[in-house]
């Protein structure tokens, strides 16, 4: 995907203040408006800039794109990196496409994105519950299967006294509780934005994803777990120790089990009234050809056994 400079866009410096970039809009959208403009190639130009300016007018949109693009050089394919707005926090209730005739880059980076109101606008309500918000958190997987309390810290887009967009950090004590899962949210009360007259503060709901777990892959409630198995064990059947989140079991390895077979383990996976299961998914690992003896195994094995391992393929 090719990656949108939205400041050149609009011929404004990644510096600029968001009075600047306002101005610079107002100016290029009534160069480029289709009543005014009659070029063929106007109304193109009109959409492009109000997508920069949809992107840097608003200024969690625009510390997102300054934080995806602040590593990209000229000529390099875009492609955000999983879960890059973990630890950001935004306005609204999240989850909401956005809106707007824009490009699939837009919409790549924003889907998720809900901004808040620009720069100068105002609630039109003399009593108004605060605005929600929404971040995204890595957590570690032990957290989910066991709880725990955590200490997060969260980005928050803001702008300073000069106009600015700026990131101030926030940190909050979170309660993870017990056999959460991918995608579930978790809400704090009254941190979001602050009421209008008596009325109270919006919520923060986290949404909780998971770091990549040195053993096992979540989905959903279960677990995925890769057991290797030697060839013997395969045709031969077995009874191999096997890890589990609470504690190594025994698992029996049916004979003639073949690479990729999945055992499932019942109740082994998340916790939760109806706990997920985990399944152990078979990799057979062949013993190195490493010395005389294994090379003579492997030769015996060859001119003994009639096998072939591509017969299915009709060659």
């Amino acid at each position: 995907m090719e990656f949108k400079d939205y400041y050149k866009i609009l011929g404004v410096e990644r510096g600029a203040t968001q009075d600047e970039i306002k101005r610079a809009y107002r100016k290029l959208a009534r160069k480029f408006h289709p009543d005014i403009n009659k070029d063929p190639s106007a109304e193109s130009q009109f959409k492009e800039v109000g997508e920069a300016y949809e992107a840097l007018g608003d200024a969690e949109k625009r510390a997102a794109y300054d934080q995806l693009g602040k590593d990209w050089k000229q000529g390099q394919e875009f492609k955000p990196p999983p879960d890059w707005d973990a630890g950001f926090e935004f306005s609204g209730a999240g989850g909401e496409r956005a809106h707007g005739d824009f490009s699939d880059f837009f919409d790549t980076i924003f889907s998720g994105v809900r901004g808040g109101a620009r720069p100068g606008a105002g609630r039109a309500e003399f009593h108004a519950r605060g605005e929600d918000h929404h971040a995204k958190i890595l957590i570690d997987l032990r957290d989910a299967l066991e709880g725990a309390a955590r200490s997060i810290s969260l980005r928050v887009p803001e702008i300073d006294a000069a106009g600015h967009v700026v990131l101030h950090d926030k940190t909050l004590s979170v309660q993870i509780p017990k056999g959460v899962v991918e995608g579930q949210t978790i809400r704090l009360k009254g941190q979001g934005s602050p009421g209008t007259g008596r009325l109270p503060a919006g919520d923060l709901y986290i949404e909780i994803r998971l770091k990549p777990d040195p053993l096992y892959r979540p989905v959903g409630k279960d677990l995925h777990l890769e057991l290797p198995i030697a060839p013997w064990e395969a045709a031969l059947g077995a009874s191999v120790k096997m890890p589990t989140p609470t504690g190594p079991i025994m698992v029996k390895i049916p004979a003639g089990s073949a690479h990729g077979r999945e055992l499932r383990i019942r109740g082994r996976g998340i916790p939760s009234a109806e706990p997920g299961d985990l399944y152990a998914v078979l990799k057979i690992v062949l013993p190195p050809a490493d010395s005389e003896k294994a090379r003579k195994i492997y030769q015996d094995m060859a001119n003994e056994l009639s096998f072939d391992p591509r017969a299915k393929l009709g060659v």
